[in-house]
């Protein structure tokens, strides 16, 4: 970590269905951060895009972190996004972008392409990596291509649903199934569907948030969750079991009951926990993700073993998420945790600049 204090500009909010926990998720962080380590620079995104400078939290925080209320608010004076990128650069602080943005518009790559173009390091995977993990479907194909195991799925647009759909899906998958927006996640606008006549309902919910759609079968097994953190060689956590409260563990036992049971460390066997480590690690890798990620799986222990859900980029750090939890259970606290992600991004940043640097150099010839 550079010795001169850094300015970190967090972004929260966006325009996604899981804005709401990008908020929550913010506040925690704030409170983790070092003060005399970082500048912090709050900017809310609003549900309708528009950059918000967060004055009062800026004030707030200045009284420390125990001002800060229990989710934060987009709101504020408007900027253009690079405005932190420029008054930076303007007086050589070191900089660091921290998107703590669910779902699409931030964490799907298109924030991280923002900020590859305005040439910033920034926490997380890249637009690659972001990209591919947060199309379920996309990611599915990755993953299979590596020859990862997974439960059996079909991926569907909006124009391919009709009325053949039911019998394809008792053929290939059978009952029950869920069925999930492809490009979202905190398990919005999930179903979990027992016949074909539930099937319509829950993929109207389903495309009312995407036009693509996974429809994959409903796994008989235990919730499995590794955090993977580094960019060129990772490190996978100690792993952690979900005891769902409800009939899957949706978006109210992950942000707003705290009914879920979080086992950490998850009750495994030494070989089946190595196993779901290196497992992990390889889906990081296939996915093309950097800094951190937590990758789900399911555990048949008398079938097929682990099968791999999802991988999420920008997983939840509020109290009751999984990935902090895992990690201070491998010997690495929330607040060095935070400090460790901001070291991956500067790191990265400096390698990919120094690559470019040399084909600059080069003009682009090779040999030379």
């Amino acid at each position: 970590m550079t010795a001169q204090k850094i300015r970190l500009v967090v972004l929260y909010g966006g325009r996604s269905a899981e804005h709401e926990v990008s908020c929550v998720t913010a506040v925690h962080v704030l409170e983790a951060l070092d003060p005399d380590r970082y500048d912090v620079v709050p900017i809310g995104i609003t549900a309708e895009g528009r950059w918000l400078l967060d004055e009062a939290t800026i004030a707030a925080l200045k009284g420390g972190a125990g001002g800060l209320p229990r989710a934060l608010e987009a709101a504020g004076r408007e900027v253009s996004p690079f405005s932190p990128v420029a008054q930076a650069k303007g007086d050589d602080a070191p900089i660091v972008f921290l998107p703590l943005l669910h779902g699409p518009f931030g964490e799907d790559g298109t924030v991280q392409g923002l900020l590859e173009v305005a040439g910033v390091p920034y926490v997380g995977a890249g637009v690659l990596g972001s990209a591919l993990a947060m199309d379920k479907a996309k990611a599915k194909e990755v993953l299979g291509a590596h020859g990862l195991p997974q439960a059996r799925w079909l991926g569907l647009h909006e124009d391919e649903a009709g009325p053949r759909l039911r019998d394809r899906v008792e053929r290939e998958l059978g009952w029950p199934v869920f069925v999930k927006p492809a490009n979202l996640g905190s398990s919005v606008g999930v179903s979990k569907v027992a016949d074909g006549e539930a099937l319509e309902r829950a993929l109207g919910l389903a495309f009312s948030y995407d036009e693509w759609v996974v429809v994959e079968e409903a796994v008989v097994g235990r919730e499995i969750e590794v955090a993977v953190l580094g960019n060129r060689d990772p490190e996978a956590s100690v792993p952690g079991e979900v005891v769902p409260s409800r009939e899957f563990y949706d978006y109210e036992d992950k942000y707003l009951v705290d009914g879920a049971g979080l086992v950490v460390p998850a009750p495994l066997t030494p070989a089946a926990t190595a196993e779901v480590r290196a497992l992990a690690i390889e889906v990081f890798a296939a996915l093309r993700a950097e800094g951190m990620a937590r990758v789900d799986f399911f555990y048949e222990e008398d079938g097929r073993g682990f099968l791999v859900n999802e991988a999420n980029t920008i997983p939840g750090f509020t109290p009751i998420s999984m990935y902090p939890k895992l990690w201070e259970a491998s010997g690495l606290p929330y607040p060095k945790l935070v400090d460790r992600l901001v070291e991956l991004a500067l790191e990265r940043h400096a390698r990919r600049a120094n690559r470019i640097g040399r084909g600059r150099a080069t003009g682009g010839r090779p040999g030379r």
